[in-house]
């Protein structure tokens, strides 16, 4: 089969590649003509274990390509996955301008039956705006050509992409034709040939289904570390009650641990895009608007704590080992690093980081007003307090001993929960995690 994916950034770029690698032969479309050269030259514009490898062997198995025109292909494919970006606005909505770019140069340019599936997260009623402004661009020409527009979401995880898409859980498809139905079904059945896991639906539900997705996940995070902070001050130990409710088969483990908030370019845009959906229909997303307000005061925790542990920090020299939002990626989209660093150069504090991945990232993001260090027992050198963000899993057994060595202060401040406090106590060190006093 052949298909085309306009938007090279995580989710087109990702989905192109692995449904290459099923055997589909696949032109990804991006108009940032300096991207796709570099990626016609092997260099990745992102970060995702796997995805160099995969890349340049589809490129050389002549399955995967790269364009900056959608309409040199558009006479051979049966299906164009729109994945471009939806940035929020002012006010917290998807802005849909690229989704519906893309929909208008379709409707210029199709001259046979064509499906445009939009893999992008948008809010519900997006379906029939695409389809109107493919409607309306058809008419302009005069035309009468068939097509098909469908809901694709993805569930991708950064860091955990491939694996995703390769092996999914399930793939949600939104669809209004049976002819539509037929052709995604033709496309992902070699993805799931001894369990077929595609749930078909129609076209808003599947739009919600992304964002409800993604605003359980966040309601999970957000409530677990509301629960850690009344820990803290009642006595109780998170970790004791994660695993407590946890066990209980109605509520499950994942997504509960405390930390200092969520970040990333999903979590953070689609619960305001969903409040907003609400509220273009006159309804008031309560729950959805206090898991917002809870994350936004969480990714100030591990300042709260330097502060209270270290006193004013103007003149002192703060290390901070973790900067992208999460593990095994370089995105720092809506990190809680940044809002710490920010706090902490507010306050006169020298600042010393290092993340694995994410420094380049960093850089481009907030310049030269950090040091950047070449490992974490650099960045520890010389610092009054030793502050953890992200959990990569190189930072979960550091050496203790060299870190104490070189270490102007003793204040270890954990924002992900990963170290042994009673370790850390009889090192010497003054330790404080999320969640427990």
């Amino acid at each position: 089969m052949n298909i085309a994916i306009v938007g090279t950034g995580y989710v087109g770029l990702v989905s192109g590649t692995c449904f290459a690698e099923m055997g589909a032969h696949v032109t990804c479309v991006d108009v940032d003509a300096q991207k796709i050269q570099k990626l016609k030259d092997g260099i990745m514009p992102i970060y995702e274990p796997g995805l160099e490898e995969l890349v340049k062997r589809n490129v050389g198995f002549g399955r995967l390509s790269f364009t900056t025109d959608l309409t040199e292909v558009l006479d051979d494919v049966e299906v164009v996955f729109s994945a471009v970006g939806t940035p929020p606005d002012e006010d917290g909505s998807a802005d849909l301008k690229y989704v519906l770019a893309v929909a208008k140069q379709f409707g210029q340019h199709i001259n046979k039956y064509t499906i445009l599936v939009t893999k992008s997260t948008v809010p519900v009623g997006t379906a029939k705006k695409v389809k109107a402004a493919i409607q309306t661009e058809l008419d302009k020409r005069g035309v009468d050509i068939p097509f098909d527009v469908a809901s694709n979401p993805e569930f991708l995880k950064e860091g955990a992409a491939i694996k995703d898409f390769m092996s999914p859980d399930r793939v949600v498809v939104g669809t209004e034709s049976e002819k539509a139905k037929e052709v995604m079904t033709r496309l992902y059945r070699p993805l799931m040939l001894q369990n077929f896991r595609v749930i078909f639906m129609d076209i808003p539900s599947a739009e919600m289904t992304k964002y409800a997705a993604n605003a359980m996940l966040a309601t999970r995070i957000s409530f677990m570390n509301d629960i850690a902070n009344l820990c803290e001050r009642v006595g109780a130990n998170v970790d004791s009650v994660r695993k407590g409710i946890g066990t209980d088969t109605r509520i499950g483990s994942k997504f509960l641990y405390a930390g200092c908030g969520y970040g990333g370019s999903c979590f953070p845009k689609d619960v305001k895009a969903l409040v907003h959906t609400g509220m273009d229909n006159d309804y008031h997303m309560e729950v959805i608007e206090a898991v917002e307000r809870v994350n936004e005061k969480q990714k100030s925790i591990v300042y709260d704590k330097i502060i209270n542990m270290a006193g004013p920090v103007k003149g002192k020299t703060i290390a901070i080992i973790g900067l992208a939002f999460k593990p095994d990626t370089d995105d720092m989209r809506e990190a809680p690093a940044l809002v710490v660093i920010d706090k902490l150069l507010k306050d006169g504090a020298n600042v010393r980081v290092f993340d694995p991945i994410a420094m380049d990232e960093c850089k481009r993001r907030i310049g030269d007003v950090v040091t950047y260090c070449k490992n974490m027992y650099d960045v520890a050198d010389g610092a009054d307090v030793f502050a953890l963000m992200t959990e990569w899993r190189q930072f979960r057994m550091p050496s203790w001993n060299v870190i104490k060595k070189v270490m102007a202060g003793n204040v270890i401040v954990d924002g992900r929960n990963i170290y042994d406090r009673q370790e850390l106590k009889e090192l010497g060190f003054v330790y404080t995690r999320i969640g427990e006093k």
